[in-house]
């Protein structure tokens, strides 16, 4: 019997391997870290003036509705792309600087007050202790729509840690030394509450 000449077969393996490494696709998991709201006792109660709350609906279509004192009609966006902006309305990042530094003291915006940052930002005019973003999302939201969401929160509030860290101690956020990036985290903290997932509907 003639001997099949294998010396090919190695080759050809190869040629295999790399082919499926290079179209095939992986899935990777997502996630964002977040550290959970201390615990409560059951009689305190915290009252949140309506000026200093910014609500971002998600329903089951994943159209994302974005409401404030200042914005009572809410800004909708149909599609998670619409999310950077668009011709005719302003990104979620933009709103969400527009809420959280309330430049301009507008009454329909967190209320403004001046507290002292420590060494190298002194005292500052900010909302950082009362304004809070709520973000509610219905039972099926998808976890693309809900991420995409998180994302441009986090965007926007890395978006004023840069520019004050860049402004206060002229350098990046991230070459901050540990009590420099605290100052900076107590000018612009991430004040999120994420309520319990409802039936929105299609709204």
């Amino acid at each position: 019997m003639p001997q099949l000449n294998g010396a090919a077969l190695a080759d050809i393996s190869f040629l295999f391997l790399i082919f499926f490494l290079l179209v095939a696709t992986m899935d990777f998991d997502q996630g964002i870290p977040r550290q959970l709201p201390r615990i409560v006792e059951d009689d305190f109660i915290m009252e949140i003036q309506d000026r200093n709350l910014m609500v971002i609906q998600i329903n089951m279509n994943d159209h994302v509705a974005v409401r404030n004192h200042l914005h009572r009609d809410a800004i909708h966006y149909n599609h998670t792309d619409e999310l950077l902006g668009t011709p005719t309305q302003p990104s979620l990042v933009e709103l969400m600087r527009e809420f959280i530094l309330n430049e301009n003291n507008d009454p329909y915006l967190p209320m403004v007050v001046e507290t002292d940052f420590g060494p190298g930002i002194g005292y500052q005019r900010t909302t950082g202790g009362w304004h809070v973003i709520s973000v509610q999302n219905d039972m099926t939201t998808s976890y693309r729509a809900f991420m995409a969401v998180q994302n441009e929160i986090v965007r926007a509030v890395n978006q004023l840690r840069e520019e004050a860290s860049r402004q206060f101690f002229n350098m990046s956020f991230e070459a901050l030394g540990a009590d420099e990036r605290a100052q900076i985290t107590d000018l612009f903290p991430i004040r999120l509450s994420q309520a319990e997932p409802r039936n929105f509907g299609p709204q």
